[in-house]
């Protein structure tokens, strides 16, 4: 009974600080996207302080478009790297929680096959049909495990490049019609 209670023990001890490990690192990017937005906000009250200078400077309407137009091409471009930006750290405190519930599944997924073997050497004859069935449940849940999982990376994956090819097209189209308006 003592080394029933001892592998309960060590369990909650494992989950307690695999719970605590996942909390300090969703902490982690809760930091960094705090620091981004801080740096951001920083970096856009300068901008738009030297913005409203220069605006208080033009002297005619040819020249206050002139000073939008110049505006437009950074400030789409800033924008899609924020949001670059923060999609890495998302992307990196998913990958790093992902990593550690993959580990823990898969001691999960030893440790209950084990429990299943002791079992069946301790198991009655004629049971034989019934351990049978529970290591095929066993075996269809992992297999249904990965099959989620493969299917999760490749939405992953898909979201990522969709993402990329947003981000790229919003940056090129903010900057057609800043050339075009040069060109001219």
């Amino acid at each position: 009974m003592s080394y029933t209670a001892d592998q309960l023990l060590a369990a909650h001890k494992a989950n307690l600080e695999t719970f605590f490990g996942l909390s300090h690192k969703a902490f982690e990017g809760v930091e960094k996207i705090v620091e981004l937005n801080l740096q951001t906000a920083k970096t856009t009250l300068n901008e738009v302080a030297e913005t409203a200078q220069a605006a208080l400077s033009v002297k005619d309407p040819q020249e206050l478009f002139a000073l939008q137009a110049s505006l437009l091409q950074p400030s789409a471009e800033k924008a899609a790297a924020y949001g670059r930006h923060l999609y890495d750290i998302v992307a990196g405190t998913n990958a790093e929680v992902t990593k550690v519930a993959e580990a823990t599944v898969a001691d999960s997924q030893k440790k209950v096959l084990s429990l299943v073997d002791n079992a069946v050497k301790n198991a009655p004859a004629g049971t034989e049909n019934a351990v049978a069935m529970v290591k095929s449940a066993i075996t269809a849940a992992n297999n249904a495990f990965e099959s989620a999982q493969k299917a999760a990376k490749q939405a992953a994956e898909v979201a990522e490049a969709n993402f990329q090819a947003v981000t790229n097209t919003a940056v090129k189209a903010s900057q057609a019609p800043a050339k075009s308006k040069r060109a001219a």
